[in-house]
C-alpha cells in the first residue's frame, strides 16, 4: 500500500535539487571564467603589430579633414524672374564656352525692354523740346538787351544835345538833369537785363545738365536690362564640366537663383577643416601633405578664414599636382599640415592608438614571450612617427595594434 510522503520530505529533495543544480551552474560559471582570463592572458604574436623605439626626427604635423574640389567651379544664376522652358544639357556633360544649357521664359523681359526703348525715344524728344525752349528763351533775353542797348545809346546822344544846347544858351538845366536821368536809368535797366541773361543761361545750362544726365542714368537701366535680357539666354561661362541643373521644365527660377554649375574636373584643390585649437599652425603658404588610400600629395595652404565656426577652422589647399589620377571630385583625404622639425628624439610608428599629446597605456615585449603594460607619455606626431617624451628606451617593442580587449590586463603571456 502506498504512502504519502511528507510535506517535509518533499521540501528537502526540493531543497537538495536547487543546491545541485546551483552547484553546477556556479561550477560551469568558473570553468567559463576561467577560460576566458586564460585566453585573455594570452595572445597570438602573429597577430600583433609592432613599432621599435629607435631616434631620429619628426617633422611634425597636426591633423585634418579634407574633400576634394574642383579646382575652379562656377555657379550660373538666373538674372531674372522667370520660368524654365527648356533644357538642353545634362549633369555631366562636357560643355565648351557659350554653349547653351538652357532656356527661360524671356517674354516680360522683352516687353519691358520694348517699354524702355519707347521711353528712351520719348525721353529724347523731350530733351530736343527742352533745348528749344530753352533756346528761345534766351534769344528773346538777348534781343531785349540789344533792343535796351539802342534805347540807350539814344539816351545818351539826347544827353549830348541838352548840354550842347545849353551851352548855347538855348537849352535849361532842368532839362539836362532830367535827359541824364533818363539815361542813368536806361543803363541800369541795361545791366539788369544783361545780368538776367547771364543767370538765366546758368539755370537753363543747369536745367539742360540735369536733363542730361537723367538721360544717360536711363540709358544705363536699358543697358542693364538688355544685358539681363542677352544674359538670360543661359550659356556655359568656359570650357568646362556641367556638375548641376535645373532641368525641372516649368519651374520658377527667383533673380539670383542657381539655375547651373560648370566645374574644371581636370585640377582640383582640398577644402579641409581643423579644430580651431590648432588655428595658430594653419598659416597661408605653410607646406601640406595630403593621405589619399597609401599615396602622399604635397602642396600648401591657400586660404584661411578668419573665423571659427562650431569650434574648427576652414582653409584651401593647392595641391603641387593637381591634376594626380587619384583625385576625384568628393574624395575624402586625410590632411596633414606640417608645422616644425624635431631632431634627434625617440619615435615609434604612428597608428590607430593615437589620438593627440596625452598619457598611454601600452604594451612593450618584454623577453620572448610575455608582454608587459607601460605607462608612456607622447608628444607630436605627423602621419608617420609619434614622439616618445617619457616611458620607452630606444631599442623597445611596442604593440601598435589594436588591444582594446586587454585593456584590463598587466601581463600577456605571447602564444606562437
Amino acid at each position: 500500500m502506498d504512502r504519502e510522503i511528507p510535506q517535509a520530505e518533499i521540501n528537502r529533495r526540493r531543497v537538495r535539487k536547487i543546491v545541485k543544480a546551483s552547484a553546477i551552474a556556479l561550477t560551469a560559471c568558473i570553468a567559463f571564467v576561467s577560460l576566458v582570463i586564460m585566453m585573455r592572458n594570452g595572445v597570438k604574436e602573429g597577430d600583433l603589430v609592432y613599432s621599435e623605439v629607435e631616434t631620429g626626427s619628426i617633422e611634425t604635423s597636426v591633423s585634418a579633414s579634407g574633400k576634394v574640389m574642383p579646382a575652379f567651379e562656377e555657379i550660373v544664376n538666373s538674372p531674372i524672374t522667370t520660368r524654365i522652358v527648356e533644357v538642353y544639357c545634362k549633369g555631366g556633360d562636357s560643355v565648351g564656352e557659350g554653349t547653351p544649357l538652357l532656356r527661360l521664359d524671356l517674354q516680360s523681359a522683352k516687353t519691358e525692354l520694348d517699354k524702355l526703348n519707347d521711353e528712351l525715344q520719348m525721353k529724347l524728344l523731350a530733351l530736343d523740346k527742352t533745348r528749344l525752349n530753352i533756346a528761345t528763351e534766351l534769344n528773346h533775353l538777348d534781343m531785349q538787351v540789344k533792343v535796351k542797348e539802342m534805347a540807350v545809346n539814344r539816351l545818351e546822344a539826347e544827353v549830348a544835345n541838352e548840354r550842347r544846347l545849353d551851352s548855347l544858351g538855348s537849352g535849361t538845366g532842368d532839362r539836362v538833369r532830367e535827359a541824364e536821368l533818363a539815361f542813368n536809368t536806361g543803363m541800369l535797366e541795361l545791366q539788369q537785363l544783361r545780368d538776367m541773361l547771364v543767370n538765366e543761361r546758368r539755370v537753363k545750362e543747369a536745367e539742360m545738365e540735369t536733363a542730361r544726365l537723367e538721360l544717360s542714368i536711363f540709358r544705363k537701366n536699358l543697358a542693364e536690362q538688355q544685358r539681363m535680357l542677352e544674359d538670360a539666354q543661359i550659356r556655359a561661362p568656359r570650357a568646362a564640366v556641367l556638375t548641376y541643373i535645373n532641368n525641372e521644365i516649368g519651374a520658377r527660377v527667383n533673380q539670383g537663383e542657381r539655375v547651373a554649375v560648370v566645374s574644371d574636373l581636370s585640377h582640383f584643390r582640398v577644402d579641409a577643416d581643423i579644430a580651431d585649437s590648432y588655428g595658430d599652425r594653419v598659416r597661408p603658404g605653410g607646406p601640406v601633405n595630403i593621405r589619399i588610400g597609401r599615396e602622399m600629395l604635397s602642396g600648401k595652404v591657400g586660404n584661411v578664414t578668419p573665423l571659427s565656426r562650431n569650434g574648427v577652422i576652414s582653409f584651401t589647399v593647392i595641391l603641387d599636382d593637381d591634376d594626380h589620377k587619384r583625385l576625384r571630385s568628393g574624395l575624402k583625404t586625410d590632411v596633414f599640415v606640417m608645422c616644425d622639425i624635431k631632431e634627434d628624439i625617440l619615435r615609434i610608428r604612428n597608428g590607430s592608438y593615437y589620438k593627440g599629446p596625452n598619457t598611454y597605456e601600452l604594451f612593450v615585449k618584454d623577453g620572448d614571450d610575455a608582454l608587459v603594460r607601460r605607462r608612456v607619455r607622447l608628444g607630436d606626431s605627423n602621419y608617420e612617427w609619434v614622439e616618445v617624451i617619457d616611458g620607452l628606451e630606444a631599442g623597445d617593442r611596442v604593440v601598435i595594434s589594436d588591444m582594446n580587449d586587454y585593456r584590463n590586463s598587466k601581463r600577456l603571456k605571447l602564444k606562437k
